[in-house]
């Protein structure tokens, strides 16, 4: 296995960051302000900041979509036109423009015309159907919704009792727009940064998915902190972004990336692992953004020419495995990784602008890294404070609120406040738990271990599932892997289960699979489990859909192939009845 999940930052790996960063020195400097201090009144937002790059160089293409360009310019009074219909349809600031949209041109420019009024551009999930979509709807409480008839059938799945009374179609939207002015709206440049810019929602792997707030503060945020000192395009540049829009990676990542440098945003229609190259190639880009899971797609593809033919220098993202880290940029011939952390809900961001291999970055705000107990909560000391953790070592990862970061949340109040604590390290503090785990590298950089409720506890030992799938994914039959823990009765703690695919079918060689995890895993974090399916389904934001997989357990697998450790001599076996007995009597291994 390839990379170092336990790296710890030092000087040398500083000082060659710095070196790699000198040639774009006067663009960090300008940038670093950004980052620091943001007033909540000043007179700056994401649609002044568009509108004032489509004055200075409308001739520059801003977007490319399967491998058709519009300008700047085209695009702002495209942007302007859409803004005029909203505003005809009443929507002024804090209100709520709902948007069902595929990727495509339109559903950018519509965020932008929504955004330009101060009004919040909801951004659904086109995945959602029934239930789940109509609770999306009502959260949102718009005025108004646009969708693209792609999009039909999902709204067609939920009753119209929740939808707002103004509904367009895109056909319909252009024919309203087609004799608006195009002009920037007046009260563009008088929008606070303060104002709420879009709600994008959570992946909903557990539950009904929660509206998170992203107001234009912190999206400049990410202009500064990410774009600025991070990624660092040139207006030459042009970043291709296969997420769907109503990912944070896009809209907030990707696109201040773009506006920062004055540069293009490419967008893929959907993500596909073999035509990734082909569409990246097509739009002639120079960086894409990326999910983890994205990354593992691409190196389970077999090896073909456009691997390196194409011109893509840098790739900006959050969850590349240490393991795979080497690997990728090697194989497509990547310059820079520009990795970060970061969550919809959170107010900072970590990011990897010294270049630092295998590392989520880097970051000033104020945080911390603490213990935490079996319940995944932050654990009093015995004066009821929390305890740091010490450098290499891993907990839980809280960030600290006040004027200067001050935190957006959800929607609901009630949501936002179970995720804050008080009096951490001091009476009236105030932080937010992230809910994930972290390693402290040193010099303020961190490296993402896990999800606390996708952590497991097995003899005594807290099992991040993300080592534990980096072992199975090592081992070469494997293509893809799916870790959480199952219960076993007259236990205690989760016992290890995998869910695998095969890269080229046949039967599991058991016996090497256990040899190989016996050599990358310490012994109480090699599953006991291992199911073989044939595909393993994902989110539209790539987070694979464990929660079914853990409700099966070892116990509903249906025609699925499920093997069991039987220790290091056996390795593993098909299952059969008995085990979790033996399991419990400890007559095979817990480990």
């Amino acid at each position: 296995m390839s990379g170092d999940a336990t790296k710890v930052v030092g000087i040398s790996d500083l000082l060659k960051g710095v070196a790699k960063m000198a040639p774009d020195a006067v663009g960090m400097i300008k940038a670093a302000p950004g980052l620091i201090r943001r007033p909540p009144d000043a007179k700056r937002t994401i649609g002044s900041i568009f509108a004032k790059r489509a004055a200075d160089h409308p001739e520059r293409p801003f977007i490319r979509f399967e491998g058709k360009t519009i300008t700047y310019g085209e695009a702002n009074r495209h942007v302007n036109r859409y803004a005029g219909v909203l505003q005809e349809d009443g929507v002024t600031k804090g209100d709520v423009v709902a948007i069902l949209s595929k990727n495509c041109p339109t559903d950018l420019m519509l965020m932008l015309a929504t955004v330009k009024l101060g009004a919040i551009a909801g951004m659904l999930n086109y995945n959602q159907r029934g239930d789940v979509l109509e609770h999306s709807v009502e959260l949102l409480g718009a005025r108004v919704l646009v969708f693209d008839p792609d999009c039909s059938e999902a709204l067609e799945s939920i009753s119209a009792d929740v939808l707002p009374s103004h509904v367009y179609d895109f056909e319909q939207f252009e024919k309203e727009a087609d004799q608006k002015p195009e002009t920037n709206p007046s009260i563009t440049a008088d929008l606070p940064a303060s104002t709420e810019a879009f709600y994008i929602f959570t992946s909903g792997t557990t539950g009904m998915p929660k509206a998170s707030v992203m107001s234009h503060n912190r999206w400049l945020a990410s202009l500064s902190g990410i774009g600025g000192l991070a990624v660092r395009l040139k207006h030459s540049d042009t970043m291709y972004v296969p997420l769907p829009l109503y990912h944070n990676n896009a809209l907030s990542v990707s696109l201040s990336s773009v506006l920062a440098a004055g540069a293009c945003i490419a967008i893929g229609k959907h993500f596909s692992a073999s035509k990734f190259w082909d569409d990246v190639i097509r739009n002639r880009a120079t960086a894409f953004c990326y999910i983890g899971e994205l990354c593992r797609y691409l190196l389970a593809q077999p090896e073909k020419p456009t691997d390196r033919s194409h011109d893509v220098r840098l790739i900006v993202g959050n969850g590349m495995r240490p393991d795979i880290w080497d690997e990728f940029q090697r194989r497509f011939g990547i310059e820079r990784i520009v990795e970060f952390y970061g969550a919809s809900e959170l107010n900072l961001v970590f990011v990897n602008a010294f270049s630092v291999e295998r590392t989520a970055g880097f970051c000033p705000l104020p945080y911390a890294i603490v213990e935490y107990d079996d319940e995944g909560k932050p654990q009093r000391n015995a004066d009821g404070r929390l305890t740091k953790v010490k450098r290499g070592g891993i907990g839980l990862l809280i960030s600290g609120i006040n004027d200067r970061v001050p935190i957006d949340g959800y929607t609901d109040p009630a949501e936002t406040e179970k995720k804050i604590i008080r009096d951490a390290f001091k009476d009236g503090d105030e932080w937010f738990n992230s809910g994930d785990l972290v390693r402290d590298q040193g010099f303020s950089h961190i490296a993402f271990v896990d999800r606390l409720g996708d952590t497991f506890r097995w003899k005594g030992e807290n099992v991040a599932t993300t080592q534990v799938e980096a072992g199975l994914d090592g081992f070469s039959q494997v293509g893809q892997s799916v870790v959480f823990g199952a219960e076993v009765p007259g236990t205690d703690g989760k016992a290890g289960m995998g869910a695998i695919t095969l890269r080229d079918g046949g039967e599991l060689d058991g016996k090497e699979l256990a040899a190989h995890l016996y050599d990358a895993l310490p012994p109480y974090a090699i599953p006991l489990f291992v199911r073989v399916v044939d595909q393993l389904e994902a989110t539209s934001t790539f987070k694979n859909r464990k929660v079914e997989l853990r409700d099966e357990s070892y116990s509903d697998t249906g025609d699925d192939p499920l093997y069991v450790l039987k220790g290091r001599s056996e390795g593993y076996v098909k299952y059969y009845d008995g085990y979790a007995d033996e399991v419990a009597n400890a007559t095979v291994p817990k480990n």
